[in-house]
């Protein structure tokens, strides 16, 4: 078997697997703030690293997730999770801090992981439609690609959502970009990308990738993140969950996003965005063993 370093090395084209690198962020939990500092040793001067928004926890923890990664010398952003937002008046006091305090000029808008809403908000569209984010001065905005589709939301209805997202980010004078969920088949991703770039070919994607992470807890994320078709395909190519054990290094995925960009005139995908699973140092330490 392959080992991921050699993976890489087959890439069709080095410079771009490093660019890709270069152009990635990562994610980072408000439960890890105190290991800022040595993700922000490990990454370039203001690498964008993510803050997910997690169930129960107030705003006010984000904002100090904010500023921890801003005074490490990192650049926020902040998931604006719709569905978990309690209050209309606490939400964009939160932006404008978030912005006028700590620099922020980019969210992530996601419809959160509820079955329900928990306050005003039924999904990122009705955020968009307000004009709060752009109200508050944020600049750009990542918007979530489903590889593999959504669990809970029709083909049909993710597209219409995408097309009036764009409409509205264009009307506000907003830069959007996508950002994918993480899949275990590189084609699914490249198939996407190539969709991406068909219909909607100056936006920007920046291909999730599962950070370093053992096979039990992947295995976990994924069916809670609803890629449970490739994870299913992956288990049944016959050895179960060991075979997942060659997907707990994004080497092989990232590579092969490498040689779909360099093989085209011009690419759609901008960079890599890493999922912090098994903790954000071990995220960092693996990207910045590629840089």
């Amino acid at each position: 078997m392959s080992s991921p370093a050699n993976a890489i090395e087959r890439s069709s084209s080095r410079k771009t697997l490093a660019e890709l690198i270069a152009a990635s962020s990562m994610e980072m939990s408000p439960r890890e703030l105190h290991r800022a500092g040595d993700v922000a040793a490990l990454l370039p001067k203001d690498t964008c690293v993510y803050i997910p928004s997690l169930p129960g926890l107030p705003l006010s923890r984000t904002l100090e997730a904010v500023a921890a990664i801003r005074a490490a010398g990192l650049d926020p952003v902040p998931h604006v999770s719709a569905r978990r937002i309690l209050d209309r008046n606490d939400f964009e006091l939160f932006l404008k801090k978030s912005v006028q305090q700590y620099g922020v000029h980019r969210a992530l808008l996601i419809g959160g992981d509820e079955p329900r809403a928990k306050g005003p908000y039924i999904d990122s569209l009705q955020i968009l439609e307000e004009g709060v984010l752009a109200g508050c001065g944020v600049r750009e905005i990542g918007v979530a690609g489903y590889p593999e589709g959504h669990p809970r939301i029709s083909n049909l209805a993710l597209q219409e959502a995408f097309r009036r997202k764009v409409e509205l980010a264009r009307g506000q004078k907003l830069g959007l970009y996508v950002v994918t969920q993480f899949s275990f088949s590189p084609a699914r991703v490249l198939e996407h990308c190539a969709e991406l770039e068909r219909n909607y070919p100056s936006i920007g994607v920046y291909v999730g990738a599962a950070g370093p992470t053992d096979p039990i807890a992947l295995a976990r994320y994924a069916q809670r993140c609803g890629v449970s078709a490739s994870l299913r395909a992956l288990r049944n190519l016959g050895s179960g969950i060991a075979k997942l054990v060659t997907h707990t290094d994004p080497s092989e995925h990232v590579a092969a996003v490498a040689g779909y960009a360099a093989r085209r005139e011009s690419s759609n995908v901008a960079g890599v965005h890493l999922y912090s699973f098994g903790g954000a140092v071990r995220t960092a330490e693996w990207m910045r063993g590629l840089l």
